[in-house]
């Protein structure tokens, strides 16, 4: 049975008549725009795989396979706190604070002035090796032409579980005392199988079922079958604060940023083109 379980968001498992249109197109339905995901060694080839399986779990590969339909976007919006009818909403990609970029930022604003934000991270597994002979196969299996010298690569994939927990939650880490300051939330979004890795891997015996007063916040997803598609469906959310973050690794918070420093970089980043539709 094959391994690859989307391929550009299409189920795998099921038939797929827009195969080769998708493969035309390369375009990622989750962001609109082509799959990022290329081969070195072909930039014009992108490789569109979204979901895998491995050891008998469906596991997403990419980040982007996240963003389907807004849903993790919306599970956060009871976590602005300060929101008030009247308010827009905007998703702001891409900001720079103490510790490194923080994917989005989840912003209620009025008249071009922030009145809350919530920082949110995305992650999904890293893999090691390669998923092309994979992806080939199922192609070939699809009736689609492919190179005889992809059918025969009998290189595999694996999972990069220990470095992609591991590196997630220092940076989590690192970024926790910043919102903590500023009494605003911060979310990590991640899948079934990795928050189940690091709550086994780490110290997670002091975090908690979710708490609106807690900083950081964990929401994992399933991965489940509807009508066809493989939709998201949030499965647990959890909390602690910057200190317990901490403690699953044993390292201690970096810098904070200050209010109005943070403000005045998301103020400059509203537009009608980051306004989240729901």
């Amino acid at each position: 049975m094959n391994k690859i379980v989307e391929l550009f968001g299409l189920n795998c498992c099921r038939p797929m008549p827009t195969l080769k249109e998708c493969l035309r197109n390369q375009r990622c339905p989750f962001t609109g725009v082509k799959c990022v995901k290329i081969r070195k060694s072909q930039p014009s080839v992108a490789i569109g795989t979204c979901t895998i399986s491995y050891q008998d779990a469906s596991v997403i590969i990419c980040p982007f396979r996240l963003l389907d339909k807004n849903q993790i976007f919306m599970d956060c919006l009871h976590l602005l706190t300060a929101h008030e009818p009247g308010n827009r909403i905007h998703l702001v990609p891409e900001v720079k604070i103490p510790g490194g970029n923080v994917d989005y930022f989840l912003v209620s604003a009025r008249d071009g002035k922030v009145k809350d934000f919530v920082g949110i991270e995305l992650q999904t597994m890293d893999t090691t090796g390669t998923v092309w002979p994979e992806r080939q196969r199922l192609l070939a299996e699809e009736g689609v032409n492919v190179l005889q010298k992809d059918l025969r690569n009998m290189r595999s994939f694996g999972m990069n579980w220990k470095m992609t927990a591991k590196t997630i939650l220092v940076q989590m880490h690192h970024k926790a005392q910043t919102f903590e300051t500023l009494n605003k939330h911060f979310v990590l979004i991640v899948q079934d199988p990795l928050m189940r890795y690091m709550e086994q891997a780490f110290d997670f015996s002091h975090v908690s079922s979710a708490l609106i007063g807690n900083t950081v916040h964990f929401h994992s997803y399933a991965l489940k079958e509807v009508d066809g598609a493989l939709r998201l469906s949030l499965s647990s959310r959890k909390s602690t604060d910057s200190d317990g973050v901490g403690k699953c690794l044993g390292l201690k918070a970096e810098s904070a940023m200050e209010l109005s420093e943070l403000l005045n970089v998301l103020e400059t980043r509203l537009s009608d083109n980051n306004l989240l539709s729901l």
